[in-house]
């Protein structure tokens, strides 16, 4: 007798268990406290024409971590960084123009523009917690400037988070 009860509770574990398993299956992954699935999105001109240009185009829902755009030469600092959520324009900015406002260090606006005295200047875009996209994100510059030799940019971002 004693038997048979341990096989029934260990088999009312078991179906409990399974029961669990399959809600958080259904559910999808929560990612509590983190962002699931992050990657990074990269693209590359090389001697880019004074036009705009799209680096990374992403299809959401997903999560925007941070992102980077690296331009290599120039000779007046008027090509422009912008970001769009959803169609919103959240970024447009110079390289000069972040220069002027100090924009040198760690900020509450997100923006931040590293190497000020070489050929190579970086501008890095991120916030104390991710933003989620719904349909797009958009990182694309605009050159107004003559000299540039090459642009990355970069975008880190996750999948956009489940509802628990």
């Amino acid at each position: 007798m004693a038997n048979r009860t341990r096989v029934t509770k260990k088999a009312a574990r078991s179906s409990a268990k399974t029961k669990v398993e399959s809600a958080l299956a259904a559910s999808g992954p929560l990612c509590s406290g983190g962002v699931c699935d992050p990657e990074r999105t990269q693209g590359l001109l090389v001697s880019p024409s004074r036009s705009k240009h799209v680096l990374v185009n992403l299809q959401g829902p997903g999560t925007f971590l941070s992102a980077m755009v690296t331009k290599q030469g120039g000779d007046s600092g008027i090509t422009f960084v912008n970001l769009d959520i959803d169609g919103r324009n959240v970024v447009s900015m110079s390289f000069a123009g972040l220069q002027n406002f100090g924009l040198t260090a760690q900020n509450p606006h997100g923006v931040v523009l590293r190497g000020t005295g070489g050929p190579v200047q970086s501008v890095t875009i991120g916030w104390p917690y991710p933003l989620v996209f719904k349909k797009s994100l958009s990182l694309r510059i605009q050159v107004k400037e003559t000299g540039v030799a090459q642009i990355i940019g970069l975008v880190v971002h996750g999948s956009a988070p489940s509802s628990a």
